[in-house]
C-alpha cells in the first residue's frame, strides 16, 4: 500500500513519522530517496523521536553511520552514503551486522549501495515543490 502525503510544515513530521512506522510495523530497513536538501535527515529526526530517542540526530556524512538509543535502550542506526566512492567502504563498516540486526536502519542515499540493500526495505521518497515550501513524502 503506497501512501503519498503533502507535508506543509515541519510541525507535521512527527505525525507523518508515526504513520510511516504504523504502516510498516514489521519493517526495519528504510531507504530515503530525495535530492540534497529535500529533508531526509529532518524526517529521520522525527522518526527517531517517535521511536523514543532523545539523542541529537544529525547526518553521519563523514562517519557513514550513527547509532542512537531509544529510552528502552534499543539501537537505531542512521546511514549516509552520499560520499562513498566504493562499495568496499560500506563492507568495511560491517553493514550486514546493522542491516540484519533487527534494529531500525535509516539509510540516506541508498542509491549508492543499491546492490547491498536487503530485499524487503521500505522505499521512502521525499520531494520538494518548486518553491521549497512543501514536501511530498511517499512510502
Amino acid at each position: 500500500m503506497k501512501q503519498s502525503i503533502i507535508c506543509k510544515s515541519i510541525k507535521e513530521l512527527d505525525k507523518i513519522a508515526k504513520q510511516l512506522i504504523k504502516t510498516h510495523p514489521n519493517k526495519r530497513i528504510f531507504a530515503f530517496y530525495g535530492k540534497m536538501g529535500s529533508g531526509k535527515t529532518t524526517f529521520i529526526k522525527s522518526i527517531c523521536k517517535v521511536l523514543g530517542s532523545d539523542d541529537i540526530i544529525n547526518s553521519p556524512t563523514f562517519s557513514l553511520v550513527n547509532q542512537y538509543l531509544t529510552q528502552d535502550n534499543e539501537s537505531l542506526f542512521h546511514f549516509d552514503f552520499y560520499r562513498i566512492e566504493k562499495l568496499e567502504e560500506v563492507m568495511d563498516i560491517g553493514y550486514e551486522e546493522y542491516f540484519y540486526s533487527g534494529s531500525y536502519c535509516f539509510i540516506e542515499w541508498p542509491e549508492m549501495i543499491k546492490e547491498l540493500l536487503p530485499e524487503n526495505f521500505v522505499y521512502v521518497k521525499i520531494e520538494a515543490d518548486e518553491e521549497g515550501n512543501y514536501r511530498y513524502i511517499s512510502f
